[in-house]
């Protein structure tokens, strides 16, 4: 089983937006949380994240969650949106130095290495930013599968 814990500033937006994309795929063998480095716990998904999920058939009741231990030691995998977040994480739980990434990192993507936040923009910059986590998602997808297969063979 692997767990996947998408992780941003707020948990409103970009890793929500994450981890409804992974969860919506229905991939056996795969869990998916997402959480913020600075999140209140208990707010609502952004009203703009919320109207994408819509438009792309995608039914999720989101609450915000601060990342926690607990969800730390849960992870298998670590996907951060920006170089800042992981560094946050890092700073706070250094032993997950081996399960911890940016997205675009772990898919070995060497030269952006945050993805966009929409955090206040308009509806078109959250379709830009679903797009985006979509593709990455799918590459992340692509690299896990690798993993696994490698590991099976030890």
């Amino acid at each position: 089983m692997q767990r996947v814990l998408f992780v941003c500033t707020g948990n409103t937006c970009r890793s929500p937006m994450a981890e409804v994309i992974l969860k919506n795929k229905n991939i056996a063998g795969i869990e998916v949380k997402s959480a913020g480095v600075y999140a209140v716990n208990g707010s609502d998904a952004s009203a703009n994240a919320k109207q994408v999920w819509k438009e792309n058939a995608i039914q999720h009741e989101h609450r915000s969650n601060s990342v926690t231990e607990e969800l730390m030691n849960w992870a298998s995998i670590i996907l951060t949106m920006t170089v800042s977040h992981k560094a946050a994480l890092l700073h706070s739980y250094p032993e997950a130095a081996g399960k911890t990434f940016t997205l675009k990192e772990f898919i070995g993507e060497k030269v952006n290495a945050d993805v966009i936040d929409p955090f206040g923009g308009d509806l078109g910059i959250y379709r830009s930013t679903y797009q985006e986590l979509e593709s990455l998602i799918d590459l992340a997808i692509d690299r896990i599968y690798k993993e696994k297969q490698s590991h099976q063979g030890d």
